[in-house]
């Protein structure tokens, strides 16, 4: 499929589907008139890409990580499991930034409730 049929398939613009290809994370071949021809399998690996990067992963760990997502020819189980890890390491970062916002939240919302309450909640020292 052309990149115009792939965009119309996956509601993704033609420009970032061609960024995409720059950036390695999704293949075409070239048709005798230098078209892209995009396979199949592409409409799924777009979505993919787009969960990951939505995810916050960058583009250049989203392309290491592709292969065992859609376990192409350069599938290497070994590679994948040491890329899995690094995924779970973004992943378990995410979880402590999250911890930290809700304890910054949870903290706010206490300050707010006080000061709803009518409570004194102190004053600075002059």
């Amino acid at each position: 499929m052309r990149v115009g049929e792939l965009s119309r398939t996956t509601g993704v613009s033609t420009r970032a589907l061609r960024y995409y290809d720059q950036q390695g994370l999704l293949r075409a071949t070239r048709t005798a008139n230098g078209y892209r021809d995009y396979g199949d399998q592409a409409p799924d690996v777009v979505s993919f890409i787009q969960d990951m990067f939505q995810a916050g992963l960058p583009s250049e760990v989203i392309r290491d990580i592709l292969p065992c997502a859609v376990h192409d020819e350069s599938y290497d189980e070994d590679d994948c499991d040491a890329l899995m890890a690094r995924v779970q390491a973004v992943r378990d970062e995410l979880l402590r930034q999250e911890d930290r916002l809700r304890s910054r939240r949870e903290t706010l919302d206490d300050y707010l409730g006080k000061i709803a309450a009518g409570e004194h909640v102190g004053k600075l020292p002059a």
